[in-house]
């Protein structure tokens, strides 16, 4: 695979990158994740340790204990939050954009073949 064209991004330009032209739409992209949760389940695509990550950070945006910060630092516990939800969605979106193009290369290859 081309590491110009799986290169990941950072998670704050992958939220801009779903309005461009040429990149997949929001739909497609959320339309693959049950896909890509699936074959990186069967060990197809090598996506575990980011989706690992990407539980975590939605873990803690919706868990009771980080309410602790918001009632105390009203201003830091919201703006915690928004970090961990800009960086969770920009994440999530920028994976399922390397998922796609993943895909696609994996439809281009004929097991058992070369290709140079």
């Amino acid at each position: 695979m081309a590491d110009s064209t799986l290169r990941r991004r950072l998670a704050w330009t992958a939220l801009l990158r779903v309005f461009k032209p040429g990149t997949p739409g929001l739909g497609k992209r959320l339309g693959a994740i049950p896909r890509m949760i699936k074959a990186t389940l069967k060990g197809e695509y090598d996506g575990g340790t980011r989706l690992a990550l990407l539980a975590a950070s939605a873990v803690y945006i919706v868990s009771p204990i980080d309410a602790v910060p918001e009632l105390f630092l009203l201003v830091l516990g919201v703006v915690d939050d928004l970090a961990m939800a800009t960086y969770f969605a920009g994440a999530l979106l920028d994976e399922l954009e390397r998922f796609l193009e993943w895909e696609k290369q994996r439809d281009n290859v004929i097991p058992g073949h070369v290709v140079k």
